[in-house]
């Protein structure tokens, strides 16, 4: 079956997802998640990606970033998976694949998800059940976000920008979401939306997107394969 195209917006936001090999671990040490970041950020400098949330769970990362330049998620991403893979073949004396397959991308409907989308990556350890609050788990952008700690490898898109004058209270309104959660129903919107490599996003966004690149960017129709909604060893 023929690979499905990347899709390719300069500007217009995804939210990646990579799994390990087989739902499998790939960290297995903080040095492991401080290499992965490294190569994050020079990778995102590198092809011009602006990184607004990230989460590194134990078998699979989340990611979302705003290209500047022609498949530059992509670029970015290849680069990130060669350093690491490498890194993590010399170092635990390994051969072979770690990740499973390729990275999964859907576009991201800034006006009314972005900051949910954010939200979403970056409760990921409390789903798992790994921490009790989002801030205990220190391989994510939430203390940035969330907190306003200095994080160099986040930029802060213009509608987080717009929460206020300055990053205490950016961080504080941001902060403040996180006292409600995310609906079932728009859990689904955006898992749907990754696994399945779609849109996330309202109906005329959708269509501004459908129009611009020529693709299908809604689920198929019923009784169509579907990929299933598992991210690895956790429900998330």
């Amino acid at each position: 079956m023929a690979r499905k195209p990347r899709f390719n917006l300069i500007g217009v936001p995804q939210h990646v997802i990579q799994r390990g090999n087989n739902c499998e671990p790939c960290f297995f040490a903080d040095s492991d998640y401080i290499y992965y970041l490294n190569c994050l950020q020079q990778s995102a400098e590198k092809f011009g990606c602006l990184i607004h949330a990230y989460v590194l769970m134990t078998n699979h990362v989340h990611i979302l970033a705003t290209p500047q330049m022609d498949y530059g998620i992509s670029q970015m991403m290849q680069s990130i998976g060669r350093k690491y893979v490498r890194y993590v073949n010399t170092k635990y004396h390994r051969t072979g694949t770690l990740w499973e397959g390729r990275y999964k991308a859907s576009l991201v409907d800034t006006e009314h998800y972005l900051l949910t989308c954010m939200k979403y990556i970056e409760l990921n350890p409390l789903r798992a059940g790994m921490v009790e609050e989002p801030g205990e788990y220190p391989w994510s952008s939430y203390e940035r976000n969330a907190r306003g700690k200095e994080n160099a490898r986040i930029f802060e898109h213009p509608v987080y920008t717009a929460l206020g004058k300055n990053i205490d209270e950016r961080a504080s309104v941001y902060h403040a979401t996180f006292s409600h959660s995310i609906g079932y129903t728009t859990l689904d919107e955006i898992r749907k939306a990754v696994n399945q490599e779609l849109v996330l996003g309202k109906d005329h966004f959708k269509e501004k997107i459908a129009a611009m690149t020529q693709r299908r960017v809604v689920p198929g129709k019923p009784g169509r394969p579907r990929v299933k909604d598992v991210e690895g060893y956790y429900f998330v």
